[in-house]
């Protein structure tokens, strides 16, 4: 059989890298008591509003074909949401919607780097990362992000990574997984860079209302020194509860979206109307959820870190936004792969870190989005299966 060499590029990133999971949701069907924790999925439902909106726009008729930049009143939407944002003025010939972010990224991604060219991204990354880079033809640079600096990308250990073939760096801020905020002074030093070597900064920002108390999130976008230069993507996934929809967009420079958007119109040739609608209402109203959800996300991680520390050897790195919390297992001599493995075994399902970069190999993700009772019940199964590990080792 002859397939394209694109499908050798991304063999083993697809559904390879969700295992454990996979795993856990077949013992769950055959009536195992697992308790999962490694997928982000907000726990709330859509709110109503949006539900309402989408039944009404189809009844109105609004199944038509769209266009390939996105329908206007959601275009307009985004504009006056970022102008009011980010501190300088937007128009809708600044956006392009997409279904979801991560149909965003891809094509994105094949706008700015092809064959032979290289793409920074912090390492560790969401699991999809490697892949859209790869499918563009360009090759991944991985960026270390290190737990002494909280996981924050550092402007030194970019600039040592840079080459003449780099096109583009790829962050996410607030970051996944490991709940990290760039702060003003990071973009800058970033910013300097990708203005002396004249590569682009792609900016995941699909967590930026999922902010916990005390933290702040500052978008590249906001920099007028970066405007010519910073492409964000976000969705409606994460801050209205409703990954469902499929509804994203990236913003950018005017040129490099009209630039994009015969590769969109060749792909995708416009969204549902409908779901446009919701999402313009989505974006002109805020979100009645998220601020919920992310104190709920807090409060869930500072129950593990206080519970692991107090009564077991494990290490929580506590996120400043995001659904996720990361458990340093390298105290049970286990890497992340085979702790994942063995928790299973005792009724919970996490992430290796693994799944998210090279850095991450004695680490494991864990999602705050299952309810309070499972929480607990998740979180006393660790510390007896880490208290049995312990006493083994004794």
């Amino acid at each position: 059989m002859r397939v394209t060499t694109i499908t050798e590029r991304l063999a083993g990133l697809g559904g390879a890298k969700w295992e454990v999971h996979m795993k856990a949701r077949d013992l769950v069907r055959a009536g195992a008591d697992i308790v999962e924790m490694t997928i982000g999925e907000p726990d709330v439902p859509a709110p109503e509003a949006l539900i309402k909106t989408t039944i009404s726009s189809l009844r109105a008729g609004r199944t038509g074909y769209s266009n390939g930049r996105g329908e206007a009143g959601l275009l307009e939407a985004l504009a006056q949401r970022y102008s009011g944002t980010r501190g300088r003025s937007f128009t809708p010939e600044n956006f392009l919607c997409f279904p979801g972010t991560q149909t965003a990224l891809f094509a994105v991604l094949a706008g700015v780097a092809e064959t032979g060219d290289e793409v920074l991204v912090g390492d560790p990354m969401y699991a999809t990362y490697e892949g859209v880079i790869r499918a563009s033809g360009a090759n991944m640079v991985p960026v270390p992000l290190r737990p002494e600096h909280g996981f924050r990308m550092q402007a030194s250990d970019v600039a040592a990574r840079i080459t003449p073939r780099t096109r583009a760096l790829l962050l996410t801020t607030p970051h996944n997984p490991t709940g990290a905020i760039l702060t003003a002074q990071d973009i800058a030093a970033i910013g300097v860079l990708a203005v002396e070597h004249g590569f682009w900064i792609i900016s995941d920002e699909v967590y930026e209302q999922l902010i916990y108390a005390g933290a702040k999130f500052v978008s590249p976008l906001a920099d007028p020194a970066l405007a010519d230069r910073v492409i964000a993507v976000s969705s409606v996934s994460k801050s209205h509860a409703a990954p469902g929809f499929r509804s994203g967009w990236c913003a950018g420079p005017a040129a490099f979206c009209e630039a994009l958007l015969p590769y969109s119109e060749t792909m995708l040739f416009g969204n549902q109307p409908f779901i446009a609608d919701m999402t313009e209402k989505a974006v002109r109203d805020g979100s009645e959820v998220a601020a919920g959800m992310a104190a709920r996300f807090a409060a869930r991680a500072a129950l593990l870190a206080k519970r692991l520390h107090s009564e077991t050897d494990l290490k929580v790195h506590l996120p400043k936004a995001g659904m996720f919390a990361m458990i340093d297992v390298s105290s049970t001599g286990m890497d992340g792969e085979s702790y994942a493995w063995n928790l299973l075994d005792n009724g919970v399902a996490v992430m290796p870190g693994s799944a998210f970069g090279g850095s991450l190999k004695h680490w494991v993700r864990v999602a705050l989005t299952i309810p309070d009772q499972a929480f607990t019940t998740a979180v006393e199964r660790i510390i007896a299966n880490a208290n049995r590990k312990a006493s083994v080792v004794a």
